[in-house]
């Protein structure tokens, strides 16, 4: 058996809220970071869902973060940049970077975005069919992060400060280091190894000449790192719902949960081949019997637990207590209080 050896470990939450009262799920959303800061995650990540009771603006969601929480990163999975004007979600995220102090992580995705034939009409002017949806448009968001100066050695702008270079502002220092791509195909894993990002991995791939969904997650993780991405970092995700210290009813329902998704993960699913993992759910001692067998996790640092859609703040906060204090030393993760006295 290959040596598991995590020295990272996140969550992905869903920030689920009731339609007519969107106000609780994202206080409570925001409490649970803050909950898992004080756990001692090192990292928390936000969905980005459109047309959705979810949170539809990571970057607003986490401006709010950052004034909560003091130590643990934060983290977008993922940003589909179809949407977004380059130029403005980089001084967005720009904004975020330096409210957070230097904590956040920008996950993008290209391509055509998802609900584009009702989304797209109301989001750009004309023939939306002709825009780039393409890798292109991330890479003109990372140029504008670097805050060069725009148009020649001549040009100035007139402020209330007096004449100034005009500039990406604020300029995050150190930002471009943090862009992940959330890869799923061979083609999108080396691209973002081509191009020196982080890769973002988790419980949804595409199936390229293969069925095997751990097959084809080596393949994309071993493109990779062949293409550049040797020296960076790979955030794997996994949906890990651990029951122990839940009641009787609650683990039902994880069970019943994890049991209606299970047919979606036995063949590829439509026309790009979708393949799923099975979620992960049961005592501490099953989960880890299922992680040791994992394929994909001795070849990683760093883990993501993927908070399922469908649950409630409680279960969201004995999730991720059962897992960060019974599974996570298993995985040979060591507490920041602990790593701080190996090494004094």
């Amino acid at each position: 058996m290959s040596r598991i050896a995590i020295n990272h470990i996140g969550f992905l939450t869903p920030g689920n809220y009731p339609a007519a009262d969107p106000l609780s799920g994202l206080e409570k959303t925001l409490d649970l970071l803050e909950y898992g800061e004080a756990l001692g995650f090192q990292s928390a990540w936000a969905r980005q869902r459109h047309l959705e009771p979810g949170i539809s603006s990571a970057t607003a969601f986490l401006a709010a973060a950052t004034q909560r929480t003091r130590r643990i990163e934060l983290g977008t999975a993922v940003i589909p940049i179809g949407y977004e004007s380059p130029y403005r979600l980089a001084e967005d995220l720009s904004t975020v970077d330096v409210l957070s102090r230097g904590r956040l992580n920008v996950g993008l995705s290209a391509g055509r975005p998802l609900h584009a034939d009702l989304i797209a009409p109301l989001v750009f002017d004309g023939d939306w069919e002709t825009y780039d949806f393409s890798h292109e448009r991330v890479l003109r968001f990372v140029e504008n992060l670097k805050s060069n100066p725009v148009g020649d050695e001549t040009t100035l702008i007139k402020t209330p400060f007096g004449p100034q270079r005009p500039r990406l502002q604020p300029h995050a220092k150190g930002l471009t280091d943090r862009i992940w791509y959330g890869g799923g195909s061979l083609r999108s894993a080396r691209w973002a190894g081509q191009n020196g990002f982080n890769l973002l991995i988790g419980n949804v791939t595409t199936g390229e000449e293969t069925d095997d969904f751990f097959v084809a997650q080596a393949r994309q993780l071993s493109a990779y790192r062949e293409a550049g991405g040797g020296g960076r970092r790979v955030g794997l995700g996994r949906v890990i719902v651990p029951t122990d210290s839940a009641d009787a009813q609650t683990r039902k329902r994880y069970r019943d949960y994890a049991a209606g998704r299970n047919e979606r993960t036995l063949t590829p699913q439509g026309e790009r081949r979708t393949l799923y993992a099975r979620d992960i759910v049961g005592t501490s001692s099953e989960i880890l019997e299922r992680l040791f067998t994992d394929p994909i996790l001795p070849h990683v640092s760093e883990i993501r637990l993927e908070l399922p859609y469908e649950f409630e703040d409680a279960h969201y906060r004995q999730i991720i207590h059962d897992f960060m204090t019974l599974i996570a030393p298993q995985l040979g993760w060591i507490n920041g209080k602990d790593r701080q006295k190996r090494t004094a």
